[in-house]
C-alpha cells in the first residue's frame, strides 16, 4: 500500500490510491503509472518512504509505501478483535489521531484491524485545551498547525507567548538543535512550560539522521526548563490509550476493566515501544521486520545474537519476539 503527500504544504490530504506493497523500489520506478521514485528519504515499521515526482504535473511528492507485513498483520489483528480482543493503535505522530485514521483509510487499512487510534497530537491536544485562551508559541513547521485546529490557543512569539508546544524543528532539512541554542535559552529565561508534542529524537530520512522534537525538548530540559513529552515512551499516552480501550470495550459491549497483566504492547523500537512497555509494567511482543530490521541482518532472518546485544545494552527484555503478527 501507498501513500502521497505533497511537501512544503502546510494541509494537504492524500488522493485515494490502489494499494500497493513495498519491494524496495530502485530509482527510476513508476508506481501506478503516476509517481516516478527519485530516491528513498525514510524507512520505519510501517514501510518506506520515497521522494517521488509526478508523471503529468510539477512539484514533488513524498509516496510512502507500506510492507507487505502491515497487510498480514491487519488480518491477525481482526482475528483477535473478533475474538473479543481490542488493539489501539498508538503513535507519536504530533497531529490529531483522527487523520491518521483517515490517512490509514487512503493506505486500505480496514478499519476492522483496530478500535482506535490514541497519538502524541492527542495527548497535546488535552494539555492545550487545559490552558484555553493562553498565547502558545509554536516551534515546528507550518504544516503541523493542525494540531490546534479548533483549540482556543492563539499564537504568539517568544517574547510574549505564556507556553511552548514543540512539534519539530521549522526546517529540518538544513536545521540542527543547534540552531536553537539562544532560542531555548530565551524560553529558559522565561521558565515557560514546554510541550513536547513527538518525543522522537531523530529519524532516518535516506542516509541521514533528521532532528525530531525530543532533541529540542531534551536539549531545554537540559538547561533546566519544564518539558511535558506526550508520547512514547512516556506515560501519557499509554493512559490515554487504556482509557480508549476501556471507551471501546464498552461501545462493543465486552467487559470495559483490562488489567494491565492482560495488556501487551506490540512494537518494533527498542528506544519506544519496548522502553514504553516496561514503564508501564507491562508484556511486549518485539516485532523484528521493523526500524532494527537492517541492523538484524535481515527483515525475514534476524540475527538473534545481535538482537539478544540489542536488548541487553537497552536493558529491558520483550515478553516474545516475531516476525511478523500471525493468528
Amino acid at each position: 500500500m501507498f501513500a502521497l503527500s505533497r511537501r512544503f504544504t502546510e494541509s494537504y490530504t492524500p488522493t485515494p490510491v490502489p494499494a500497493a506493497t513495498s519491494a524496495g523500489f530502485a530509482t527510476g520506478t513508476i508506481l501506478q503509472g503516476t509517481y516516478r521514485i527519485v530516491s528513498p528519504l525514510a524507512e520505519g515499521g510501517f514501510g518506506e518512504v520515497y521522494l517521488a515526482a509526478h508523471t503529468r504535473l510539477p512539484g514533488r511528492y513524498a509516496v510512502k509505501v507500506l510492507h507487505r507485513n502491515l497487510v498480514r498483520n491487519g488480518e491477525a489483528l481482526t482475528r483477535f478483535r473478533e475474538k473479543g480482543g481490542s488493539v489501539v493503535l498508538i503513535s507519536n505522530a504530533p497531529r490529531p489521531g483522527d487523520q491518521v485514521i483517515r490517512l490509514l483509510d487512503h493506505l486500505h487499512v480496514p478499519r476492522e484491524t483496530y478500535d482506535g487510534i490514541m497519538t502524541s497530537g492527542d495527548v497535546t491536544r488535552v494539555e492545550v485545551t487545559k490552558r484555553a485562551g493562553q498565547s502558545v508559541f509554536l516551534i515546528g513547521p507550518e504544516r503541523d498547525h493542525t494540531i490546534f485546529t479548533g483549540l482556543d490557543a492563539p499564537f504568539s512569539t517568544a517574547e510574549d507567548a505564556s507556553y511552548v508546544v514543540c512539534t519539530g524543528l521549522f526546517d529540518d532539512e538544513i536545521e540542527t538543535p543547534d540552531d536553537y541554542r539562544d532560542l531555548l535559552a530565551q524560553l529558559r529565561a522565561r521558565n515557560l512550560f514546554l510541550i513536547c508534542a513527538n518525543p522522537d529524537v531523530v529519524v532516518e530520512r535516506g542516509d541521514r539522521l533528521i532532528y525530531c522534537a525530543g532533541a529540542l525538548a531534551d536539549a531545554y530540559a537540559a538547561l533546566g526548563g519544564e518539558v511535558y513529552y506526550a508520547g512514547k515512551p512516556h506515560r501519557p499516552l499509554y493512559d490515554l490509550a487504556l482509557g480508549e480501550t476501556a471507551t471501546a470495550r464498552a461501545a462493543r459491549s465486552l467487559k470495559g476493566d483490562v488489567p494491565l497483566s492482560r495488556v501487551l504492547a506490540i512494537g518494533d523500537s527498542v528506544r519506544t515501544d519496548l522502553k514504553g512497555a516496561h514503564d508501564l509494567g507491562v508484556d511486549c511482543l518485539f516485532v523484528t521486520a521493523g526500524i532494527h530490521a537492517e541492523e538484524l541482518g535481515h527483515r525475514d532472518d534476524p540475527d538473534l545474537a545481535t538482537l539478544g546485544e540489542m536488548f541487553a545494552k537497552a536493558g529491558h527484555a520483550p515478553k516474545a519476539v516475531t516476525r511478523k503478527l500471525v493468528w
